[in-house]
Formats: C-alpha cells, sequence, structure tokens
C-alpha cells in the first residue's frame, strides 16, 4: 500500500507558440475556453496549425510532445468549466495531437530526413 501522496502536477507548458506576427493579434489559446484569440475556433485553429508546423519545423517530436502538454492543460480546464458535459478524449486527442501526423509525412519518421 503507498502511503506517501504524489505531488499534483504542475500547470504544463505555457502555450506562447506560434509566437505572433505583426500587429495582428497572435492565433495562441484563451483560457480556459481553448479558442483561438484571433478568430474564435477552437484552437489550434487552422492558422495556429499552419504556423505550428513552421515553427516546429523538422522537430515533429517536439511539436507532438508540446501539443500534448498542452491537451492536458484543456482536459483539465475544460473539465473544470463543465465536468457533465464536455468534450470526449478522443476528439480533444484529434484536435491537440491528431493533426501532427495527417498529411504528407504521416506515417514517416520525420526526424532522421
Amino acid at each position: 500500500m503507498i502511503t506517501t501522496k504524489l505531488p499534483r502536477p504542475g500547470r504544463g507548458p505555457h502555450p506562447a507558440h506560434p509566437h505572433a506576427v505583426g500587429p495582428n493579434a497572435p492565433h495562441t489559446p484563451l483560457r480556459p475556453m481553448w479558442c483561438c484569440r484571433a478568430d474564435g475556433q477552437p484552437w489550434p485553429c487552422a492558422e495556429a496549425r499552419l504556423l505550428l508546423r513552421a515553427e516546429f519545423d523538422r522537430n515533429l517530436a517536439g511539436l507532438t510532445i508540446y501539443l500534448a502538454g498542452l491537451m492536458y492543460e484543456a482536459i483539465r480546464d475544460l473539465y473544470h468549466l463543465n465536468p457533465h458535459d464536455g468534450p470526449e478524449p478522443k476528439a480533444l486527442f484529434d484536435r491537440f495531437v491528431g493533426w501532427t501526423r495527417r498529411g504528407r509525412n504521416a506515417g514517416r519518421d520525420v526526424i532522421g530526413e
């Protein structure tokens, strides 16, 4: 039997990516609703995905780890907002992490290229 309490996990990574370009509002998440600050779409919106792909060019593992940390934060925030009618875990996985492996490089290891 485990008699010690484990520490509570921290808040995770700060969602500072993608970086703002120019005077426009950045496509970063507005917490705790996790919608895009610039266009109001569920984050990461299409523009944020493009910017994240460019920013994490050739670092798919880094992008996936970054987004997985933010997915954890979104699950916690969205559950606290509405514990009875929150998004399904699969939908959140597809929204945050699943899209990173789709497209031209799906199924290939980009790190070694």
